[in-house]
């Protein structure tokens, strides 16, 4: 068996920075057009201020657009996001950053700075290219 060791300390090295982001107000079929063309699953959506408000999967855009055929759905990226967004601290330890993948069973997590400002995105392949 061998041993796996994780060439990371923080979330911050972990993290890939100046993550795509859209803002609250952006429009379903931006949204749709910027998980396509970069093969994303999801993007986070940000305030004014560039703090995380939610995020929106390509499920939520396919639950759109069968609504959007009823002719009655909104069109904002604020009205089908999804609102939890779990995010961590620059320098929280790459280990809790692995637990909380573990514990909350997510695909991304947010990285804020104090401020709550994001500044990076963790997905389970980061977190993969630091072993070694």
């Amino acid at each position: 068996m061998a041993i796996t060791s994780l060439f990371a300390e923080t979330a911050e090295d972990l993290m890939t920075r100046d993550p795509v982001s859209l803002e609250r107000t952006a429009l379903v079929e931006e949204a749709a057009r910027v998980l396509t063309t970069r093969g994303f699953g999801a993007a986070v959506v940000i305030d004014e201020a560039g703090r995380p408000s939610g995020v929106v999967t390509k499920t939520d855009l396919v639950i759109h657009s069968r609504c959007t055929a009823a002719g009655s759905c909104p069109i904002a990226v604020d009205d089908v996001m999804t609102t939890a967004v779990f995010s961590v601290r620059p320098e929280t330890s790459a280990q809790s950053v692995i637990a909380h993948f573990l514990a909350l069973n997510v695909h991304h997590l947010f990285v804020v700075d104090s401020s709550g400002v994001l500044v990076g995105v963790i997905s389970p392949i980061d977190v993969l290219k630091k072993l070694g």
